[in-house]
């Protein structure tokens, strides 16, 4: 596998470095195929009559029908387990959807509190000094309104997250043709794509709020990285949850790590000097001045490339998913989004734990 070529190019408008990465794609060959909608009713010819009736009338047995209502009970067995499986994982699902419904009702209420606190701010004439008519913590009604679709939007997405998650372990351990299975991960894909396109828009509502990973539960926050997670190191976590592996996916797994820690380098390296810039802009003239609207009017367009840091981690986050999905078979590409999703899933979980934990009086 190449590595993916990484280099900084000087921007002259804003006087930063951005990184620009490509990945490596590995052969474009795979095609998923098949009828996803392939049919597993039975039919049953109601009309069918037996035409033969034992000899041996006397006993009042019917040698066929007999044997047809045994072959017959079997199927009905398997499906009568497989629907109580169905409705067990049915009621967790409902039960864990309740649980995040809860957080989601309790993270709006925050929200209406800090909303309500930056009222009372304003009303109060609290503006940032040198004649800047704006409020100092730098939130307005447009930028709320867009934040706050987004977390609602975002709450929905978990939800279908742990549903997928779940069906995706049920199908694993129901041995499902593999072209049923392909449509149950280019669904998990899809889902993750949908949340990178929900941020992109996010990002330019209130790129502060996106990076600073708010919309996410604290211990997830500490994992964080240019408001997602790190590529390279999620494929360390998702690995031992893949094997077997063959050599060859091996070395594909690893060159794609390697591809991803360099990518992230570049990115991280591109990140740092725009805070080096952002900081001299800022700090420029004298500091006891007073006045400083063009410092700001030049931050402002700095900030811009922000967004596009945001943009470009989470490609790397997209194209990472797509080239494992390519290195994997349908089962273990199916295998990694269950634990992927589950992963979140107890961070959450240890989120909500720490909490709620007990604390002494102070």
């Amino acid at each position: 596998m190449n590595s993916p070529s990484t280099q900084f190019v000087t921007s002259r408008r804003m006087g930063v470095f951005e990184p620009i990465h490509q990945i490596s794609m590995w052969d474009e060959s795979f095609r998923s195929s098949g009828n996803f909608n392939a049919s597993a009713s039975m039919i049953l010819d109601e009309d069918t009559k037996l035409d033969n009736q034992s000899e041996d009338a006397s006993h009042g047995i019917l040698g066929p029908s007999s044997k047809y209502d045994q072959e017959a009970t079997k199927p009905t067995d398997k499906v009568q387990r497989r629907l109580a499986q169905n409705r067990e994982a049915a009621r967790k699902s409902r039960m864990r959807k309740k649980a995040y419904v809860q957080q989601l009702e309790t993270s709006r209420l925050k929200l209406i509190q800090l909303e309500q606190e930056l009222d009372r701010v304003r009303q109060q004439g609290v503006y940032i000094g040198g004649g800047l008519d704006t409020n100092p913590l730098g939130f307005s009604g447009t930028i709320n309104s867009g934040i706050t679709t987004f977390e609602m939007e975002y709450g929905h997405w978990v939800e279908e997250q742990n549903r997928q998650s779940c069906e995706l372990r049920n199908a694993l351990k129901a041995c499902i043709s593999d072209v049923e299975l392909r449509f149950l991960v280019d669904n998990g894909m899809s889902h993750y794509f949908e949340l990178f396109s929900m941020k992109s828009t996010a990002a330019k509502a209130d790129v502060f709020y996106v990076m600073s990973g708010m919309w996410k539960t604290s211990a997830e926050r500490f994992f964080s990285w240019i408001g997602g997670f790190r590529p390279s190191e999620l494929l360390k976590v998702l690995q031992p949850h893949l094997d077997p592996l063959t050599d060859q996916q091996l070395l594909d797994v690893h060159n794609l790590r390697q591809s991803c820690q360099q990518a992230e380098d570049a990115l991280s390296q591109g990140m740092d000097k725009l805070q080096h810039t952002l900081a001299e802009t800022v700090a420029a003239c004298q500091l006891d001045e007073g006045s400083y609207v063009p410092q700001m009017a030049n931050a402002m367009e700095r900030l811009e490339a922000l967004v596009s840091f945001v943009t470009q981690a989470d490609h790397l986050r997209r194209e990472t998913l797509q080239q494992m999905s390519r290195i994997l078979t349908t089962r273990q590409a199916a295998r990694g989004l269950a634990a992927l999703g589950e992963y979140f899933h107890r961070l959450r979980a240890l989120s909500a734990l720490w909490a709620t934990r007990p604390r002494e009086p102070a």
